[in-house]
């Protein structure tokens, strides 16, 4: 029951068994339908009886209207049609855990994409080494390698393999902290080291005019840059590229041409992310943005449509939860895929617009379904009540109405099957929804004038000494609702915080000083 194999069959089974929102319209009309139809019959068999017909005659045309009436088409029209078309998503490695999630899908607008292991391959490698000073490329990289050695993420694993192939000795680092969207940091030999991005390295110490130099280089270039401090001094950086996956050039093309609005999300740099977007075509990039923050981003977007957020990363999974449909890479982690509606477990970005496709082609032959289980009774209930015996002399058996009813539910099934026919991967027919979106004035959906909505707060605090002090202080900061980021400094002993909402000082101050820092002031 652990193997993936049970897995996937359990997750299909249980899609099958869930209702998809269009089944509610059947419902609906079923409501309606079987007492109409019961009053037909009645109203039938009393007709024929004042017209002077054998009471065997109008129960006969009153039994021919119930049977040849008989919803069982409507009934079958949504089910069958989710039980086919999750299979049909199965055997092409698309899960959709629910049936809400197979007919949504296809409504989305916006798809929010992940950069690192969802764009990208996620198998990052060294390709610049640059220390600062006297500090040799071998020492570097060795402090570099030791502090990384115990971080999950994919650019730590990049310097990791960098060291080993150099052969270089690997210590063991003591009080290591991960620091979200910033960086990591540890103490080797009583002294601490800290790797982290640009932004959040200047406020350890201070960059040399060089490593700016250095900065703007490789981030032309699509590259990320690595800084690294040694008690308290700069000691250099390590560029790290991310190579393309193959197939996500054209799975961006191939949502857009679906009409969608496709935006990256990554923690990059500006220029780096630029430099990928471009690279395979999106239509929007949203850089330097903090793990917690992909989730705000994916609100702000919901205000012009159904998202899609898909990633495959522990970082996502906020962001895949808060999404109207979220899509994990199978190759991701179980957390990412716990959170997703929509797992892809061949980890390739095309299944996306795959999904969406076949979403929408299941959902036209829901419709359909509805369509011909419907026109089938308008069309033979008047029959089988004897409207058309004057006019053509025609009556219907009851016995025949039977096998009618029996002709109108395979039919029904029938046209389910075709989806067994459809082809997923063929981008030739792809054309966008009916829904389009609208963009703000400089062609994108996160403007400048909205990224501003934010307001900052200035805390004065007391007893900060290192940079583990100010890590310590930024998490508790950001651990807070509403607080999208802390700039905490122990030289300054300040902290800048950036609020999306209203928050009381009083809320800010019980969370620094509960880490025994004593708030002197909130500007």
């Amino acid at each position: 029951e652990d193997t993936t194999l049970a897995q996937i069959i359990q997750m299909v089974s249980d899609a099958a068994a869930t209702k998809a929102p269009v089944a509610k319209l059947a419902d609906t009309i079923s409501g309606y339908f079987v007492p109409v139809v019961i009053g037909i019959a009645l109203l039938t068999t009393l007709v024929w009886i004042l017209l002077g017909q054998s009471f065997g005659y109008a129960l006969a045309r009153g039994i021919s209207v119930l049977v040849v009436s008989c919803p069982c088409a409507l009934g079958l029209a949504t089910p069958v049609a989710i039980m086919v078309g999750n299979g049909v998503g199965a055997k092409n490695g698309i899960l959709f855990k629910t049936a809400a999630a197979l007919q949504e899908t296809g409504r989305v607008q916006i798809v929010a994409l992940d950069k690192t292991g969802t764009i990208t391959k996620g198998e990052p490698e060294v390709t610049d080494i640059y220390p600062a000073g006297e500090v040799e490329e071998g020492a570097l990289l060795h402090l570099a390698a030791s502090l990384e050695a115990k971080s999950e993420h994919p650019l730590a694993k990049a310097i990791l393999k960098e060291a080993q192939l150099r052969q270089i000795a690997i210590e063991d680092v003591a009080d290591f902290e991960a620091l979200p969207g910033n960086g990591v940091q540890g103490q080797l030999s009583g002294k601490t080291i800290f790797g982290g991005n640009k932004k959040a390295v200047q406020t350890v110490c201070a960059l040399p005019d060089q490593a700016h130099q250095q900065y703007d280089l490789v981030t032309s270039q699509g590259k990320t840059p690595l800084f690294f401090v040694h008690d308290g001094q700069y000691i250099g950086m390590i560029a790290v590229a991310d190579v393309v996956k193959e197939d996500s050039i054209a799975a961006v093309q191939q949502l857009k041409n679906l009409g969608l609005h496709v935006v990256m999300l990554t923690g990059d740099n500006e220029q780096t992310a630029k430099t990928i977007g471009e690279q395979v075509g999106v239509n929007e990039v949203v850089a330097g943005v903090l793990p917690q923050g992909k989730e705000e981003i994916v609100r702000r977007l919901e205000k012009h449509g159904k998202v899609a957020m898909v990633g495959d990363g522990i970082n996502d999974a906020p962001a895949l939860t808060r999404a109207h449909i979220g899509v994990a890479i199978g190759a991701g982690t179980d957390v990412a895929i716990d959170a997703a509606d929509v797992v892809l477990m061949k980890s390739n970005l095309t299944d996306v617009a795959a999904a969406i496709r076949l979403s929408r082609q299941t959902y036209k032959n829901i419709l359909e379904n509805l369509f011909w289980a419907l026109f089938y009774n308008v069309l033979l209930i008047p029959f089988a009540a004897g409207a058309y015996v004057k006019a053509f002399g025609l009556t219907m058996n009851p016995m025949l109405g039977a096998a009618a009813m029996s002709l109108s539910s395979f039919c029904v099934v029938s046209n389910a099957l075709r989806l067994n026919w459809f082809k997923l991967y063929d981008s030739s027919k792809d054309k966008p929804g009916r829904k389009s979106i609208s963009l703000g004035e400089s062609g994108t959906l996160l403007d400048t004038q909205e990224e501003e909505e934010t307001m900052t707060k200035t805390m004065k605090i007391e007893g900060m000494m290192c940079a583990h002090c100010e890590a310590t202080v930024k998490k508790a900061l950001e651990a807070i609702e509403g607080v999208a980021s802390a700039q905490v400094s122990h030289e300054a002993g300040t902290a800048v915080v950036t609020l999306t909402q209203e928050v009381d000082d009083a809320v800010l101050t019980k969370a620094v000083e509960e880490k025994d820092y004593q708030v002197l002031e909130v500007l």
